[in-house]
């Protein structure tokens, strides 16, 4: 992969290595060994490490929606002749 970097850069273009460079079988090997395209750039040393926020976006979009739901209820319960004034 590092090599096909290399060669890519002498050709002139400044992209990260695609399928389409490789051989079907080369690709394979590849994968196999590094896991998903992205991923295999990013251990060959290609291509920065992703940082990893979607878990945490995900976590706060899912408490907002909570903390709105729960407000939404409480709202409700008032619209509706509930204990509270």
């Amino acid at each position: 992969m590092c090599e096909m970097q290399a060669l890519l850069h002498q050709q002139g273009e400044k992209r990260y290595p695609q399928r389409s460079d490789f051989a079907p079988q080369q690709v394979a090997n590849i994968k196999a060994a590094l896991g998903p395209w992205g991923r295999a750039l990013e251990a060959a040393g290609l291509k920065p490490p992703r940082e990893d926020t979607r878990h945490h976006k995900t976590l706060e979009k899912r408490l907002r929606t909570k903390a709105n739901q729960n407000t939404g209820a409480s709202r409700q319960t008032n619209k509706n002749g509930g204990n509270q004034p």
